[in-house]
């Protein structure tokens, strides 16, 4: 039988074998492959090979080969040189066998598919990403100074060096003009963090407190509610060293002044941004607390808003027009559970924040580049901060490592703290001012810097009474402001009944305040006492320490 008359069979023909026939002068064509011939080795049902047959280790019915896959041998034979070259790459060899992997038109068809599916993911994902990352850096441009890119690193904040870092928070309703008085904000409250210990506070400022704005030519005028002085800024485009320009550097200034405080940065949002943020993190979850057993009931809430507004005491979820709601309503009209009024409004305002803080720091938020968009999203237009981008970094480092617990919500007007009282002003207004007096803002320095002190004698915050026994005029009064200055609380200062040779110190309360006491027994060189006996005349003030100043005093002071 002639070799050379030999070709591959058709399909058909190959059912009995892997391989088909190959001549002699294919496997020289497509290779360069070695053949022999012999006796009879295989016999197949529907061909016989006598003379031909492959090179072993490359026909399926040979012997386990063991080698690499440069060079293989058969057992007990000598090694044979593998095939090479385009025809016979990607050749899968496995187990003990060496079988070369055979492609389909079908799984030639299946690995275009998957190839040309994974491309176009790819491509999705890309353009996903790379829309998601626009977005950040578009509306991060506009909130945030420095650009987007300084969320890559991190700066230490102003105030950080001191232990404290003071925001002032101001909202109003500019995304609403339709009604008047949009500009205003009525919604102000100032957040202090210490960044060494972890704690902090939040006190809502009262809008209709009554301020004078230190500018003229103001069409709100000199005075007036510390809500229309961001109005008052921006119509005068208010400039002045050491302040933002314009609505909130006036703002910003009269704070400073009145409450005592260093103001290290500033954020104003309106309405839209907080129903919006609230919406994206998927609601907040707060306990509602009214003094009526019903709950909380609004109806000047309109009903295009989601009106009225209506929640029961206990734990409630809200969605942003919710929210938005509650934060607005302080039960002006036909309500309930708004017995203190704006009051009740700015303390749930303190609540709904802290809720969102949660939320939005949370890895539900955090790790879902959507969500981040949206809250950029609800941001680009309706913020203006002076933060800059790497400073809020380090910001949300910092509100990381501090519970909601450890953040004290305080009102001016809350029982424990007393320090404002609604008056009538001079043209009938209805408006808030401090218990001491129309701009007097002595006592609510002294609580701001209770609360922002790491002095021991300062957090006490003991009230003491300076009566003068020395028979020096003035003197009573001179050390008043010494003690003031010390932070402690001046609740009066007057003559005593008669005059007395050595100061003395009594303690109206035993056992409280005991860095108080330690400090000014030191200051006078007296030891304090509860004995009021000698001195009646202590007996008429309700305060913690009364110290009666004697002649000694004199020479002590000098």
């Amino acid at each position: 039988m002639n070799p050379s008359n030999f070709r591959q069979p058709n399909r058909r023909q190959r059912r009995g074998s892997l391989d088909g026939i190959i001549t002699p002068e294919s496997f020289k064509r497509h290779g360069n492959l070695n053949y022999h011939t012999k006796k009879h080795v295989s016999e197949d049902k529907t061909n016989k090979l006598d003379d031909f047959n492959r090179t072993d280790g490359y026909h399926p019915a040979t012997q386990a080969l063991v080698g690499t896959e440069s060079q293989i041998t058969t057992n007990n034979q000598t090694p044979v040189k593998l095939p090479t070259g385009p025809r016979h790459r990607g050749n899968n060899y496995s187990g003990d066998s060496l079988v070369p992997h055979i492609k389909t038109k079908k799984q030639g068809r299946w690995k275009k598919i998957i190839k040309r599916s994974a491309i176009v993911v790819a491509v999705l994902c890309l353009l996903v990403g790379g829309f998601l990352g626009w977005k950040i850096m578009k509306n991060g441009g506009k909130v945030f100074k420095g650009g987007i890119f300084g969320l890559l690193k991190t700066t230490k904040l102003k105030g950080e060096d001191v232990g404290r870092v003071n925001i002032l928070l101001a909202g109003n309703s500019s995304d609403d003009p339709g009604h008047g008085g949009a500009d205003l904000t009525d919604s102000i409250m100032l957040v202090s963090i210490d960044t060494v210990n972890n704690n902090g506070f939040m006190i809502s400022i009262p809008r209709d407190l009554w301020v004078n704005y230190g500018v003229k030519n103001c069409s709100v005028g000199y005075q007036g509610k510390i809500n229309a002085a961001y109005v008052c800024g921006q119509e005068i485009k208010f400039h002045q060293d050491g302040y933002p320009d314009g609505g909130m550097g006036l703002l910003t200034k009269i704070v400073k002044e009145n409450f005592g405080i260093e103001i290290n940065y500033y954020t104003k949002i309106n309405y839209t941004a907080f129903k919006d943020a609230v919406n994206t993190v998927g609601g907040i979850d707060i306990t509602i607390k009214s003094n009526d057993p019903r709950g909380l009931y609004d109806a000047n809430i309109a009903k295009v808003d989601g009106g009225p507004l209506k929640l029961s005491n206990g734990r409630q979820h809200l969605n942003g027009q919710t929210a938005l709601n509650l934060a607005r309503a302080r039960g002006d009209t036909i309500s309930y559970g708004f017995a203190r009024g704006d009051f009740a409004r700015t303390e749930n305002q303190r609540l709904m924040l802290l809720a969102l803080k949660d939320k939005a720091l949370g890895v539900s938020v955090l790790s879902n580049p959507a969500k981040i968009s949206s809250l950029l999203d609800a941001a680009g237009k309706n913020v203006e901060t002076s933060f800059k981008t790497d400073e809020i970094r380090r910001l949300y480092e910092i509100a990381q490592k501090i519970n909601n617990s450890n953040i004290k919500s305080i009102g001016l007007a809350d029982d424990n703290v007393n320090l404002v009282q609604t008056f009538t002003t001079s043209n009938n207004l209805s408006a808030i001012r401090p218990v001491a007096g129309i701009s007097d803002f002595t006592d609510i320095k002294a609580y701001i810097k209770r609360l922002t002190s790491n002095d021991p004698v300062v957090k006490e915050g003991a009230r003491v009474v300076v009566l003068n026994g020395s028979g020096m005029s003035g003197l009573a009064q001179s050390q008043a402001n010494i003690l003031k200055s010390k932070g402690i609380s001046i609740t009066a200062v007057a003559n005593s009944n008669k005059t007395k040779p050595n100061t003395t110190i009594i303690i109206m309360k035993d056992g409280s305040m005991p860095n108080t006491r330690s400090y000014l027994e030191q200051k006078y060189g007296v030891i304090a006492t509860t004995d009021l006996s000698s001195n009646p005349d202590a007996q008429n003030y309700n305060t913690d320490f009364v110290i009666i100043l004697g002649a000694n005093a004199i020479k002590t002071t000098q």
